[in-house]
């Protein structure tokens, strides 16, 4: 099914878990990312989970990772892998940019929305914002390469769109809407980037693009994100709580698919 295929590819996405489509220690990836994204960066020691990110938003995607990927709390089977592994060209890259903004400016537009202030002035300007840097590595990749730029796929305009829907419910849905924020940011910044490492090295003879850089300390940035997160669900009910949980599923079976581009995925190729 559809779903089950989008889920894996966001948890691999979360954890960085790479397939056979690379040559890269995924395991060893998926350590690091995944240790990254829930608990902070390497050399800040164990916490224990408090809040309602590490417990209850934590807890609710790592269900969604395969039990390879988190033996611990992983819920959704393995599947086999490919017998000959996929490698993705500059163009699947372009697609998987083209459409990854495509979602990143819909978060960009709705947080600025004066019907969400002040509830989302904390995440307006975080630092995390990527479509311009996208735009500049999009650039970069078509001209160098020699790629046409690809207009926006069904997958990040679908996916955009189930974003702006749900900001068109106005502030009752905030809740869901920093699910998806939350997933989609902090993915980039654990599993994106050891993707990105991959791909520069497979594609762009290790170069760094723009997409995984920022102005400052990344951490100190997740962090400031994070605690306004906090923040914010500190006001919630019970009821908008589970809201926001309950919005994870939804995360993995949008987000997901964007990925396929860079897996051979027949999905990601309906550009």
């Amino acid at each position: 099914m559809v779903y089950r295929k989008s889920l894996a590819l966001w948890a691999l996405f979360l954890g960085a878990s790479s397939t056979n489509a690379f040559t890269i220690n995924s395991q060893r990836y998926l350590s690091q990312s995944t240790t990254q994204l829930f608990h902070g960066p390497p050399g800040m020691g164990t916490m224990e989970a408090t809040g309602f990110i590490d417990t209850e938003l934590r807890g609710a995607a790592m269900k969604l990772h395969t039990k390879s990927q988190a033996p611990k709390e992983g819920q959704v089977e393995d599947k086999p892998k490919p017998a000959e592994p996929y490698v993705p060209t500059h163009l699947d890259y372009l697609k998987f940019l083209v459409d990854s903004q495509q979602v990143y400016q819909a978060f960009e537009e709705i947080v600025k929305m004066e019907e969400f202030q002040p509830e989302l002035a904390p995440f307006v300007d975080t630092g995390l914002e990527r479509s311009e840097r996208l735009e500049q590595d999009i650039e970069f990749i078509s001209k160098e390469y020699n790629v046409e730029r690809p207009a926006p796929g069904k997958l990040g305009i679908s996916y955009a769109e189930k974003i702006r829907e749900i900001a068109s419910k106005g502030k009752d849905a905030i809740p869901e809407f920093m699910c998806h924020y939350y997933n989609f940011y902090f993915a980039h910044t654990a599993g994106g980037r050891m993707i990105g490492k991959q791909m520069s090295a497979l594609l762009l003879d290790k170069k760094t693009l723009e997409f995984y850089k920022w102005d400052g300390d990344i951490n100190e940035m997740k962090a400031t994100v994070k605690d306004s997160i906090e923040a914010l669900a500190a006001t919630w009910t019970r009821e908008q709580k589970d809201m926001c949980t309950g919005a994870t599923m939804d995360c993995f079976k949008g987000a997901g698919p964007i990925n396929s581009y860079l897996s051979g995925g027949k999905m990601g190729h309906g550009h």
